[in-house]
């Protein structure tokens, strides 16, 4: 009697399929708009920051002559010797030339004083490119006379018009041009050095280059076109940089700014990263509720004789469309993204940026959220498998309980492969893209055994003393079908980025914060000559203000280390000190104690040397002494303008660097450099600012030599500066925190249903609402509480390790900040399960089991 039905497999062809993905997926629509919005968010950010890298970096290489201005620019702390010069000349005749340096400028007409950039120069520089002005002519005008280009932003600050004087050094200028941009030049650095140009040949007349002053000498050069760059000119190049002179071409430029440029765009890139990989759990998560709601259906297509490939199919078509148009809209909102970043960021590129679309970038990034979508969702899908016909006729009974199979570990393994090749593909790294993904799997798994121990703990330790609303919310979290270890990785996943991002912004404030203390100095002046010490010292005094301290500074090259000179160190290949130890000069001071930002880490500080014949041990810096790979009594020789200087390390100090106070690698002891050629600078405190500009303005007058640094102007700047950095990161986190709402959102909105019958039930014996709403307030309460402090625990260790590794700074956790994203991040989760919630209890139990059965 018992007979085998065979069914025609041609009845499920493709079409059949399709069909039945489109009509499930019609009842599903609200629950797929999650999935669509996850991914439609991170490639959004990924669209548009791919593309505006490529952009970028095409700019950098088409305009790369303008970042320079020239073909090759040799810049030195002092002049180019005669020969050099008239060699380089034979072979670029055209030339010019500029001086540069730090120096207080006064404005006459408004009686304001400000530190700026002075800018010397002669020749028609820049070959390529503009140095843009208003009026136009006026930077080519300059040179001709006793005339001033100001810079724009300096002028609207002190109300100065053109056709007024600025006053540098000694000498007067009549300002003719308000300078708007110069060649390699960004807004943020216009900010913080302002730029006011002069004649070179009235360079002299401002009587402020003196015997110690920081000084930079630039030549700039333009090739014929028969120039040969890779003969004699070549030759004469690596001549000049082994005089300690840095040469810079138009490549060498354009492969620095294009490294500049490519971290702030991998930094960003991870970030869109982020965004994307959020919405990808938030697809994991989501489609993991979604295959347990269709068991039912799936078991019912395998009674009628679908294999469970077939049924596995209807789902992945749903997955794969919905992960296409999830994509089109994410690559949509890339574009006009794409076209505003940009006006975003203008101020940090030395560039002019105009949108092109990148047509590579927003196909790849619609196929990546389709591939993404459909790897994320497998992990869930392989699992319908393993559904067994018997399920369409048993569903109360308890299905089988989840567990990874070799597909599932397949799956997982390609996700990670997958992972890991995008973001090599992104940042060039594949050590970096290995310790990302790795990183994130180990968060990932320990955030999932949180969850677990948490549930496990619950079920062992759970009181029956407590209220039984309590109880049985917490109940809900290790009853079968439970999301815990889920919802606890979701959470603790988006909780860790935010608080990463609000910590990592309030580690770099801080590091800027300098001035914050009232009894710290904020006043700084140097370049002041010997003679006119006692004369500075005496005017501070007069007008009621503190002298903090007096240092003198003495410049100096080191020549060699432990007898081995820099062209000796670069022949042989096993010697590493680097090249900028001997290349730089050296600020040194002396003393016979150390001050209050220096701590003896090593070694015996020897304050004072009494003795003409004895040794002269020096203290180093710890930092600088890492770098050099120094150890007590190593030799170091240094060129004291002209006089060979033998020392020995003596000790190595612990610098506290963020101390407004003069700070120094190099410490010589008292009795060695008092006769050397010098230079002081003097520390105070100014707390008003109508006395401060009273006080610069009388420096100004009598001293045009001297410079003043008001760390209350300078820290305006920077507040300015990291205000407009801040509202980029703010911009691109929004990206990665909307992703992660919406992850949150998906998975609380999907777990509703894992509860539905269990809220039916307490209705239908008689439970109130008001218990109804207590239980799940206080499942998750208890599930955002715990997700957001495995987030924010997980968060200040990454802060911890960024700070010590990277930016070398011990973070300090703020409380206040840890409360408030835990707050923050718990409300959100009670909030949104409580309004996903409100149906099942607000209707009867009858009409919620029509409505979702």
């Amino acid at each position: 009697m018992d007979h085998k039905i065979n069914i025609d497999s041609t009845k499920y062809s493709m079409v059949w399929p399709l069909k039945m993905a489109w009509r499930d997926s019609r009842k599903s629509k609200g629950k797929l708009l999650l999935f669509v919005l996850a991914i439609s968010l991170g490639i959004a950010a990924l669209v548009g920051i791919t593309s505006f890298r490529e952009n970028l970096l095409q700019e950098i290489n088409n305009q790369a002559k303008t970042l320079i201005g020239a073909d090759i620019e040799i810049k030195g702390s002092e002049p180019l010797p005669d020969s050099l010069l008239l060699a380089l000349y034979e072979l670029a005749p055209e030339m010019s030339r500029e001086v540069y340096f730090a120096s207080m400028v006064y404005f006459p007409s408004t009686d304001g004083t400000r530190l700026a950039q002075v800018r010397a120069l002669a020749g028609e520089y820049p070959y390529y490119g503009e140095i843009e002005t208003i009026p136009v002519e006026a930077s080519r005008k300059f040179q001709k006379g006793e005339y001033a280009l100001v810079d724009e932003k300096l002028m609207i600050q002190y109300n100065v018009e053109i056709g007024d004087f600025v006053k540098v050094g000694q000498q007067q200028f009549e300002i003719i041009g308000r300078l708007q941009k110069i060649p390699g030049q960004t807004e943020i650095g216009a900010t913080a050095a302002p730029v006011v140009y002069i004649p070179y040949n009235h360079l002299d007349q401002t009587d402020l280059l003196q015997k110690g002053s920081r000084v930079n000498y630039l030549q700039y050069f333009q090739f014929h076109p028969e120039v040969d760059t890779t003969g004699k000119w070549a030759q004469l190049v690596s001549l000049v940089d082994k005089k300690g002179f840095r040469v810079d071409d138009i490549e060498e430029r354009k492969e620095e700014t294009g490294r500049a440029f490519k971290d702030l765009s991998n930094f960003l890139e991870l970030v869109a990263f982020t965004a994307l990989l959020l919405g990808c759990i938030g697809v994991a998560s989501s489609i993991y509720v979604y295959t347990k709601e269709k068991t039912g259906i799936v078991a019912t297509l395998r009674c009628l004789g679908m294999k469970s490939g077939q049924a596995i199919s209807i789902f992945l078509i749903q997955v794969g469309f919905f992960g296409l148009i999830g994509s089109i809209i994410g690559a949509l909102l890339g574009v006009g993204m794409h076209l505003y970043l940009p006006v975003l960021v203008k101020d940090f590129i030395p560039v002019e940026l105009t949108p092109q679309l990148s047509w590579l970038s927003v196909l790849s990034g619609v196929g990546i959220g389709v591939v993404v979508s459909i790897l994320f969702a497998l992990i869930s899908l392989v699992s319908l498998r393993k559904v067994s016909p018997l399920q369409a006729i048993r569903s109360d009974a308890e299905p089988a309980r989840f567990q990874l199979d070799w597909l599932q570990i397949l799956v997982g393994f390609s996700i990670l492969v997958f992972l890991m090749a995008l973001i090599y593909l992104q940042i060039g790294s594949l050590q970096d893209a290995a310790i990302f993904t790795f990183g994130l799997l180990l968060t990932i798994i320990i955030l999932g055994l949180i969850g677990k121990g948490l549930a496990l703990g619950i079920k062992k330790l759970l009181p029956n003393s407590i209220p039984y609303v309590w109880r049985q919310g917490l109940s809900n979290l290790y009853r079968p079908h439970n999301q815990t270890s889920l919802l606890i990785t979701t959470l603790g996943l988006g909780t860790a980025f935010i608080a990463t991002l609000l910590f990592m912004q309030s580690l770099l404030v801080d590091r800027v914060s300098i001035a914050g203390a009232e009894d710290r100095p904020n006043t700084i002046l140097f370049d002041i000559q010997t003679p006119q010490k006692d004369e500075v010292r005496q005017l501070t005094l007069d007008y009621d203000l503190p002298v903090m301290q007096e240092v003198p500074i003495v410049t100096m090259r080191l020549v060699e280390l432990n007898g081995i000179s820099k062209n000796e160190a670069e022949r042989d290949t096993t010697i590493t000190t680097p090249d900028w130890a001997y290349n730089r000069e050296y600020r040194v001071t002396y003393r016979d104690s150390l001050i209050a930002s220096e701590t003896l880490k090593e070694g015996k500080w020897i304050g004072k040397v009494t003795n003409p014949a004895d040794s002269i041990f020096v203290s180093v810096s710890s930092g600088y002494a890492e770098n050099l790979e120094l150890k007590i009594g190593d030799e170091m020789a240094f060129n004291v303008q002209g006089a060979l200087l033998k020392t020995y390390v003596g000790s190595f100090r612990e610098v506290d660097w963020r101390r407004v106070q003069t700070n120094f690698l190099v410490l010589f002891p008292a009795g060695v450099l008092e006769k050397a050629p010098q230079f002081h600078v003097l520390i105070t405190r100014i707390d008003n600012n109508q006395l401060s500009a009273r006080y610069q303005q009388a420096v100004v007058r009598s001293y045009p030599n001297i410079s003043i640094i008001d760390l209350e102007l300078i820290l305006k700047t920077l507040e300015e500066i990291l205000g407009k950095i801040a509202f980029v990161i703010r911009f691109m986190a929004f990206f990665s925190i909307g992703t992660g709402v919406i992850m949150l959102i998906s998975s609380i909105v999907l777990s509703r249903f894992q509860r539905m019958r269990e809220n039916v039930l307490l209705r239908t014996i008689g439970a109130s609402s008001r218990k109804l709403w207590k239980i799940i307030f206080a499942e998750y309460f208890f599930l955002g509480g715990l997700g957001a402090l495995s987030g924010i625990l997980i968060a200040v260790l990454t802060t911890t390790l960024l700070g010590k590794f990277v930016f070398e700074f011990t973070f300090i956790p703020d409380f206040s900040q840890m409360i408030l994203v835990g707050l923050t991040i718990t409300v959100l989760t009670v909030t949104i399960g409580l309004l996903n919630s409100r149906d099942v209890i607000s209707q009867s139990p009858l009409e919620v089991l029509r409505n979702e059965g």
